[in-house]
């Protein structure tokens, strides 16, 4: 990540702070509302995304949360309490075991069951080998650690099936949704629909400030209004983190399909270049990962010099790998991405790896 006090000018990486500082989201919000917009009830911003979502999604209701991390413990907390199961499964890297310090057992008591390769997508045949009947199962679309992986619709609707076969629920961790989409290429309601509980991210692809929905039929939603409350989430005055996701909302779609063509354009750049290796070839979604055979460490300070002198920014983390001498990071391509031709991305990679390969302390020209 950037320090605080180094200016950004250009960034590839979607969440830079250049294209949508303070002012420039409030500009957005204003044009929102009016004298009139009341703060909270049923034509408030948050009573309005509700239902927005719940009619994108298909769903008959949509609940807002703070945080996903709540939406998505609230969601397997009501689908293990109604079967009376306490194990839920999920691919390995799903976010809700990585990112969130078991907060799924700590808090609600519940228990992870990892599914399939941590580096493949999870398959029909890793959901049939479970033994115990979960009471729910997660799939992320797209498989953001493996570089935005999806498995096809035919495999996806037949994972889904064997699922619902055991009793158990079938959960979206729709985050980046709207990625996922320009693969399927299906009516959002369409994808939502195989799943009982679906999540999105509020400040992902929709770039919002923070939040996220969770939309499922009422009973279930209800049940969740609940569980919100009693982890604190219940907050007052989310006005202003409705509007924020309300920015975006009606354009996003129809901006994504040009972000994953550009992604695809970028990669096919990185890879003919050769000096690096950017996977998914092609990507999937406008998201994938470029592979780099240095030294994490050495490509953090690689980039922080590129960032010092340029104002280049290219990624937020920089994530190791299990063999020694390689490193990736993931490309995410959104508005601050389009600012960049592969050509360029190309030849900043080639930059980067170069000052990588000095010897610290080693000056440069």
């Amino acid at each position: 990540m950037a320090d605080a006090g180094t200016p950004i000018r250009r960034s590839l990486f979607l969440h830079a702070p250049i294209r949508r500082g303070p002012r420039r989201m409030l500009e957005r919000m204003l044009a929102l509302v009016d004298d009139d917009t009341p703060a909270d009830g049923p034509e408030g911003p948050v009573a309005v995304l509700e239902r927005r979502m719940a009619e994108l999604l298909g769903k008959e209701c949509a609940l807002f949360f703070p945080s996903g991390t709540m939406a998505q413990q609230t969601a397997l907390r009501v689908h293990a309490d109604r079967r009376g199961r306490r194990t839920f499964a999920a691919h390995p890297h799903t976010h809700l075991d990585v990112w969130e310090e078991q907060g799924y057992n700590a808090v609600h008591g519940l228990l992870f069951r990892a599914t399939g390769d941590p580096h493949e997508l999870m398959t029909a045949d890793d959901l049939a080998g479970i033994g115990e009947p979960p009471a729910a199962v997660v799939w992320e679309l797209p498989q953001r650690d493996l570089g935005g992986l999806l498995p096809s619709w035919d495999e996806l609707c037949e994972q889904v099936a064997i699922v619902r076969a055991t009793g158990a629920a079938a959960h979206l961790d729709g985050a980046r949704l709207w990625e996922a989409q320009t693969f399927y290429r299906r009516p959002f309601d369409e994808i939502a629909a195989l799943f009982d509980t679906v999540y999105v991210s509020l400040y992902k692809s929709l770039q919002g400030v923070r939040g996220a929905v969770l939309a499922s039929d009422a009973a279930t939603v209800d049940v969740a209004r609940v569980w919100r409350q009693r982890l604190g989430g219940g907050i007052r005055d989310a006005w202003p983190l409705a509007l924020a996701a309300l920015v975006h909302l009606d354009t996003l779609a129809d901006e994504m399909p040009a972000y994953r063509e550009h992604a695809i354009a970028l990669a096919a750049a990185i890879n003919a270049d050769g000096a690096a290796r950017a996977f998914p070839d092609p990507p999937q979604t406008p998201l994938f990962h470029v592979h780099l055979p240095a030294d994490r460490r050495a490509v953090e300070r690689a980039g922080q010099a590129l960032l010092a002198e340029r104002g280049i920014q290219l990624w937020g983390r920089v994530r190791s790998a299990s063999e020694p001498g390689r490193c990736s990071f993931e490309v995410t391509v959104g508005e601050n991405a389009m600012d960049f031709t592969p050509d360029e991305v190309a030849a900043l990679i080639r930059d980067v790896l170069a000052r990588a390969a000095e010897p610290v302390n080693a000056g440069r020209r």
